[in-house]
Formats: structure tokens, sequence, C-alpha cells
């Protein structure tokens, strides 16, 4: 098979789970896709919903079959699909960036969600299933998500979600070569270049309270390294801090 194959679906319960069960049912090549004009249990990071509109937004899965990629290194898969929606929304809006560990941001409102969930055997991520949530002419959020935002509400253009998934695709399989071929450090150097926030000190809050601290370092491993104004650093894994206006 030349071509990943894309399976647009009008309606399923979530991506990730059809594109996981289907993976199992069948040989099918890295780069496949599974697409939904609307979820009805679509998921976020820890746990939450994610709200999409049907019709209006990008709500999709990609298989992802690493080459070689030990377990260890399951942060690598995170910062590559980041690159990719990144780089992707960058041909189409200004003012882009990561927002650790990989919501995408415009400006200072979450314009996309990513949740990944991998295969491990014998000391290697042998599969992955990147599903991925971008609000693209969506103009009305009903959720209790605090800072949603649309491509359409950013420029007040209705865009093709075809045309989007398309250049998306060609960037994940320029990013996924990088990964397969173990440029992880170079990976890893971009990511950290395009993280929201990266300048300055800012407000967060952890299990003591909230503190000002800048973003000194994000490590391989995907904990973030965070200094406080009194020159002390603090570490921190995916759920245990949040990020203040």
């Amino acid at each position: 098979m030349l071509n990943p194959p894309i399976i647009h679906l009008q309606k399923t319960d979530s991506t990730n789970r059809y594109l996981q069960l289907a993976s199992e049912a069948e040989d099918m090549p890295s780069g496949s896709v599974v697409t939904a004009d609307e979820q009805t249990s679509g998921r976020g990071q820890r746990g939450t919903s994610w709200e999409s509109e049907a019709g209006l937004n990008l709500t999709f899965s990609i298989l992802y079959l690493p080459s070689g990629l030990p377990a260890n290194k399951p942060f690598a898969i995170s910062e590559m699909i980041s690159l990719c929606v990144k780089r992707t929304l960058d041909s189409y809006l200004p003012d882009i960036s990561i927002k650790w560990p990989n919501d995408i941001y415009y400006k200072d409102r979450k314009i996309a969600g990513i949740l990944i969930e991998n295969v491990i055997m014998q000391g290697q991520i042998t599969k992955s299933i990147i599903g991925v949530g971008l609000n693209v002419n969506q103009t009305v959020f009903y959720g209790d998500a605090p800072n949603p935002v649309s491509m359409r509400q950013v420029t007040g253009r209705f865009y093709d979600t075809d045309e989007i998934l398309s250049r998306l695709m060609q960037e994940f399989a320029h990013q996924s070569a990088r990964l397969d071929g173990f440029c992880y450090e170079a990976i890893h150097s971009d990511y950290f270049d395009l993280i929201y926030r990266k300048e300055g000190f800012h407000k967060y809050v952890d299990a003591q309270g909230e503190f000002l601290a800048a973003i000194s370092a994000i490590e391989p491993s995907g904990h973030l390294i965070l200094r406080r104004t009194d020159g002390n650093l603090s570490r921190y894994g995916f759920k245990e801090l949040g990020i203040r206006n």
C-alpha cells in the first residue's frame, strides 16, 4: 500500500478507539488516519472531554508505528506531533506556540489538543495512536474549557478541513521520518524553541499554591524545570502543575 488510508466517519464515539480496534483487526501502515465529523466521547488530556461541533472542526487519529523507539522515549512522540500541528497552523495563523506538554495555543488561547496512547512491547514503543482535535470553523463553545479559540474566530474565514488535514499529514510524514531516523535531540530542540511562555516569569500553581517562575528547561523525559524568582529550580511531571494567566 503506497499511501496510508484516510478513513472518514460521519460519527463515532472516539477516533482513537476506532483506530485502535481497526489496527488490531488488520495490518495498517504507519500514517493511517481515522477522521470523524462528530465524536460522541472525544477525550482530552487528564480524562477531560473535547468539545467539537459536528462537521466544523478536525477530529482525527493517526496510527504511528515507530522504528526502534525505546520505551523510555514516549515524550519524543508528543514533541513530534506537537511540531506537526504547530508547523501546519503556521501556514494559516501567526502567534502559534506549543503549551507544555502538547497543547497548541494561539496567543493565550487553546486551538488544538493532543491525546497519545502507546503500546509497548519488549522495551520498545511498537504502536502509537495519536488523537488530535483542532478547532477550525466553530464560532461558539458551550463547554467549560476556559480558553478555546478556533481558526475562524481568529481570521473570520471558513476553512477547508480536508486541505488542513492534507497539509498536516505531509508535515507528519516529514517529522515522523526524523523521529524514525533517531533525530531525538534535533526534535527536542525544535520543540523547546516553540514553547508557550518560554521567556520571562509567569504565574504557575502546584500543590503548595501559586508562584512566579520562568521556564528553565524541558527534559527529554518531558519533565518541566522551572526557575523561581529566588533562583531555586522545581521539576514537574504532566499532572503536577497548572499555568495561570
